[in-house]
């Protein structure tokens, strides 16, 4: 897909649009086993009374309740589910990050022990990131939140690239192994 950008041809035309139906397809196969896989396993959570039950429960139920609203509603501003979104979804994920910042918190306090090369870059670029975020960063030195931000912008956006098309050719490789039979784990095999 990447070569139609530089080699605009009808070939190179045809094979991404190829390509983007495919994808489409195997996005949707995920979807349905994903909606599965969630219904089976909290489902089976339910039946056999897990200690954690009452989550499962709640789990399955804002699923139902949220489809249920999308597709009786739909999702436009104004509407139900666009009003459970921003005024549920959005505060319990602002609350997951929030408590995921806690957790890297205390993961770099015990990674930024500057014991190799690879740990100090690293322990060096958070703390010229964390101090051009304040105004003592300015202080120091008046173009510190000039360099950070070019560090922000270059190598993290480069790195960010880096992880999402790790994920998207996993995605990939992992719904065509479901579709074509290889992977049988979601079905309770090994």
């Amino acid at each position: 897909m990447i070569v139609q950008l530089f080699v605009p041809n009808r070939l190179s035309e045809d094979a991404t649009e190829r390509a983007s139906d495919w994808i489409i397809i195997i996005w949707a196969f995920a979807f349905v086993l994903g909606v599965g896989s969630l219904i089976k396993t909290h489902g089976e959570r339910l039946r056999r009374r897990h200690p954690d039950w009452p989550y499962s429960l709640l789990a399955l139920a804002a699923f139902a309740g949220m489809s249920i609203v999308g597709v009786g509603w739909g999702i436009d501003p104004g509407k139900p589910a666009f009003w459970l979104f921003t005024n549920v979804y959005v505060p319990l994920d602002a609350t997951m990050f929030s408590l995921l910042a806690f957790f890297v918190a205390s993961a770099a306090y015990r990674t930024f022990r500057a014991r190799t090369p690879e740990a100090t870059v690293l322990l060096v670029a958070a703390v010229l990131i964390m101090l051009a975020r304040v105004p003592l960063g300015a202080f120091i030195y008046e173009g510190l939140p000039d360099l950070a931000e070019q560090v922000l912008i270059s190598p993290v956006t480069g790195a960010k690239r880096g992880i999402i098309l790790g994920i998207t050719l996993g995605v990939v490789a992992t719904s065509l192994r479901i579709i074509l039979g290889v992977e049988r784990a979601y079905l309770g095999g090994e």
